[in-house]
């Protein structure tokens, strides 16, 4: 059975800021390898990670023009795929909130909350991250 939805299927939330990032998401396992020296493993992004990294860093600047946010953060994020793979929903978003550090928020660790979401969109497989703040009175045990 597959649970991924199309992209017309989609329920929007009202949000302060959209960031879209192009491009099939790339899962946590397919991106990183692992190397040992001696005893030690020594964890490390792949080249293809380190491009859909920089990739998506330069998509976010040239959405993002504000200057990073520093207060905590509600995340929603929309992950298209181009095909209707089963997959774990958990391992496709680190990448894309390690691009948007330093620029849509000063450290990844600001999210307090997210909801993640698949669909399938063969035409235009993409991330989407809903962005906004959080404020005392909305949430007032997870803002500092």
């Amino acid at each position: 059975m597959n649970s991924c939805r199309t992209a017309s299927q989609r329920i929007t939330l009202n949000s302060n800021m959209l960031i879209v990032l192009k491009g099939d998401p790339l899962s946590t396992g397919g991106i990183y390898a692992t190397s040992f020296t001696g005893k030690f493993a020594h964890r490390y992004l792949k080249k293809q990670g380190k491009d859909m990294k920089e990739s998506y860093g330069w998509q976010a600047r040239a959405q993002w023009k504000g200057k990073p946010l520093e207060g905590a953060i509600f995340a929603r994020i929309g992950l298209y795929f181009g095909d209707k793979r089963v997959r774990d929903i958990d391992n496709f978003h680190k990448l894309s909130f390690d691009a948007l550090t330093g620029i849509v928020w000063l450290d990844d660790s600001q999210i307090q909350k997210m909801i993640v979401e698949k669909f399938y969109d063969k035409e235009n497989p993409r991330i989407e991250i809903e962005i906004e703040e959080m404020v005392a009175k909305l949430a007032p045990h997870l803002v500092k």
